[in-house]
């Protein structure tokens, strides 16, 4: 195991985009499959728990952190291009695997521009913006099943839904996603991305730490218009502050913890339930441990 980079009780505050989280027990920056294959194996035999992470940007990780073992996948990123596909790893940024397309000729995935999280992430919540989502764009993902076998899954097998797929049902560590795509012209491709980037700017607060967007859309509502309507904006506990930018995000003005962000959620979930008599589901997804 010498070859993989194995770090000790790392503080996990150094990955997460909200820059929060406790430490975990171990941690591993695999370079390709097979090394993942290695630690899947080392971890069964020291029966440790593992958790995969990628880029970390729709995450909060409590301050008690994490047991076990902690893989992160952003030293696998590369990215490939033929015909009308393009071959992306787990710990790809979803971001740079657009430019890969534009570059290429190809549309569809113009939405994802702006996505700051990894190919892996994107796939287990099926993320999207602006009217498009991962789903749209997928052929097949191939992962690692708990029993250490590479399996390859079609689009319908992923059981895509709203911030969903099996990959959260069933274990599996994404490794890389073939996205099937159309051949389109390379200026109107990048114009469209500068478009919605533009827009992402205008609207969003990111020039401070946040992990993204908090709540998901509850059925006849907008999580954003909810927060703005109860008066919630500019909310603060400890260093986590509701947006003054844009009410569907908390953001880190000073330090905060992970707990702060989770004082801040539990308060807009009860305010605008109280409110609206509407649950706002977290979109985030939160692990780890209370310190």
């Amino acid at each position: 195991m010498e070859k993989i980079k194995l770090l000790k009780n790392e503080p996990l505050s150094k990955y997460t985009f909200t820059e929060t989280g406790g430490p975990a027990d171990l941690v591993a920056f695999p370079k390709n499959t097979e090394e993942v294959r290695e630690l899947l194996s080392m971890a069964k035999r020291d029966d440790l728990p593992i958790t995969v992470l990628g880029n970390a940007s729709n995450l909060i990780i409590k301050d008690g952190g994490i047991r076990g073992l902690v893989i992160i996948l952003t030293e696998m990123n590369e990215i490939t291009s033929h015909d009308d596909l393009v071959i992306a790893q787990a710990g790809a940024r979803y971001i740079d695997t657009t430019i890969v397309a534009q570059q290429h000729g190809l549309t569809g995935m113009e939405f994802a521009a702006g996505i700051p999280g990894s190919i892996g992430g994107a796939v287990f919540m099926n993320a999207g913006a602006y009217g498009g989502e991962t789903a749209e764009v997928i052929e097949s993902v191939t992962v690692l099943t708990p029993e250490n076998e590479i399996k390859t899954l079609s689009n319908s097998e992923l059981d895509f839904g709203y911030r969903h797929s099996a990959v959260q049902d069933q274990d599996d560590i994404v490794l890389k996603a073939t996205f099937k795509l159309s051949a389109g012209d390379k200026d109107e491709i990048q114009a469209e991305m500068d478009r919605l980037n533009e827009l992402r700017e205008s609207k969003q607060p990111l020039d401070l730490p946040s992990c993204g967007s908090v709540f998901k859309r509850p059925e006849g509502y907008f999580a954003g218009k909810l927060i703005h309507d109860a008066g919630l904006q500019g909310y603060q506990s400890g260093g986590a502050q509701v947006s003054k930018k844009h009410a569907g995000f908390i953001v880190n003005i000073d330090n905060a913890t992970a707990t702060d962000y989770l004082n801040v959620i539990k308060h807009v979930q009860e305010t605008v339930y109280a409110k609206n008599k509407v649950h706002l589901e977290t979109e985030v997804r939160i692990i780890g441990q209370d310190k």
